[in-house]
């Protein structure tokens, strides 16, 4: 048991940094072949910090561990949304100002109404995984169609600055773009392994785990780069990275995981966590277009709100343990 602890904290702290250097590799690589900075923050970083949960999810479904692989994706919006833009807000309130943000905020919604529906049943066929990925290939197009007629707006003034102060050379870039994804495997072995053990050892599903310490494990590199861009006052890359990983999140990780292994769940991932998930992106719409205040602004208030659910859904969890 002590190994498996071992794992888990080694697993995610290699993660979260193989991570970090496989994002930074993508999107300096992406700049070098003539990628707006737009695409690259919606599509490399965006979806790039979803890197972890997608790797995990992957291995987690392959392995025959259904819950971890979903508790990981869906546990992760939910963090993504009520801890990471809780924290995110209460340091810098977040005005939602870019208008390739706006237009996919309702998108997240039909997505998650998507997500919902296929849950209902109790399980994830190798047919809906595939009507995922084919909805994801999709919103790519449409995104990278927007993005190339669209004339520069914040965000993508934002990532372009962002761009200008890397300074990795491109040979360096290939490299931790290639030896990042390697890490990305082995960490992800680690912390899989490590997470099942506790789980059997402590008679806990690995639903339970994969909600909690596995997905906020691998929702890091998401707190990291929404805090820093918060304190920078860059919103918009805030917003984007929360709204581009749930999205990469719901359909991708979801929907590779799906094809891998067909996923069959109890009832209470619909009522409880698709629920959660569902009310909290909801709310993320309502506040993204707040009527009452003209520069939709998610202020500190709503951030400790949201902050506030993440710690009652997380008190939950943990009082089923022991129920």
């Amino acid at each position: 048991m002590t190994l498996a602890f071992i794992a888990v904290v080694f697993g995610l702290f290699l993660l979260v940094w193989s991570a970090d250097r496989f994002i930074e590799g993508s999107a300096v690589t992406a700049r070098h072949f003539g990628m707006p900075p737009l695409l690259i923050g919606m599509v490399i970083i965006g979806f790039g910090t979803s890197a972890p949960e997608l790797v995990v999810s992957a291995l987690a479904a392959s392995q025959g561990n259904p819950g971890l692989a979903l508790g990981n994706a869906y546990g992760s919006n939910i963090t993504n949304i009520a801890l990471i833009l809780g924290i995110t807000a209460i340091i810098s309130p977040i005005i939602v100002s870019s208008q390739v943000l706006r237009k996919e905020l309702p998108i997240l919604t039909i997505v998650t109404a998507i997500a919902a529906w296929q849950i209902w049943d109790g399980e994830i066929t190798r047919f809906e995984g595939v009507i995922l990925l084919v909805v994801l290939a999709g919103l790519m197009s449409w995104t990278i169609y927007q993005g190339m007629k669209t004339e520069p707006d914040n965000f993508s003034s934002a990532m372009e600055q962002e761009l200008d102060i890397s300074t990795l050379s491109t040979k360096m870039a290939l490299f931790w773009l290639v030896f990042g994804l390697i890490l990305l495997v082995v960490s992800s072995r680690m912390l899989v392994w490590g997470a099942v053990e506790i789980a059997q050892g402590f008679g806990i599903s690995d639903m339970i785990i994969g909600l909690t310490v596995v997905a906020v494990g691998t929702s890091l590199p998401e707190l990291a780069s929404s805090v820093i861009a918060a304190r920078k006052g860059e919103h918009d890359i805030a917003l984007g990275n929360i709204i581009g990983s749930n999205l990469f999140n719901t359909l991708a990780v979801v929907g590779i995981a799906g094809v891998i292994h067909p996923m069959t769940v109890g009832p209470e991932v619909f009522s409880r966590d698709m629920m959660v998930m569902a009310a909290l992106t909801v709310s993320l719409f309502v506040l993204g277009y707040s009527v009452r205040n003209r520069q939709r602004r998610i202020n500190r208030y709503e951030g400790a709100a949201l902050l506030a659910c993440y710690i009652g859904y997380t008190a939950y969890l943990i009082s089923t343990i022991f129920a």
